[in-house]
């Protein structure tokens, strides 16, 4: 077993974990998505793409490239959420939640395409 390729996988699927748990709830009920759940999956999000550079393969960059989209997914929906709070004032309106939670939601897309890749990726290994 290869220990590297075990830690890349765990913070993959923790990603996208984390950020499913954060996506999921009705879209217009702040309450239902906490702000620590979405500090958690950016940070992993941000340690997994960590571990996915130095990868010189061609699915290691589209690993980076989906890793690197619901970074930034998840950072703009961290950024309008910060705005909404400590900026305009407005708090977490119907309007703010649904951006968050759907920009969340694109890094959730890029999240199940990356465990996808890894799950060929896995199934193409020839023993």
């Amino acid at each position: 077993m290869n220990l590297e390729k075990v830690i890349f996988g765990f913070f993959i699927v923790l990603a996208a974990t984390l950020n499913f748990g954060f996506f999921i709830g009705d879209i217009g009920r702040p309450e239902l998505h906490h702000v620590y759940e979405l500090a958690a999956a950016l940070v992993v999000s941000l340690v997994a793409t960590a571990l996915k550079f130095g990868d010189r393969t061609q699915i290691g960059a589209i690993h980076l490239s989906t890793s690197l989209v619901a970074d930034l997914q998840l950072i703009a929906a961290a950024i309008v959420w910060a705005i909404a709070e400590h900026v305009t004032g407005t708090g977490m309106t119907v309007e703010v939640t649904s951006s968050v939670v759907s920009l969340s939601g694109g890094a959730l897309v890029a999240n199940i395409v990356s465990v996808v890749i890894l799950i060929v990726e896995t199934v193409m290994l020839r023993r």
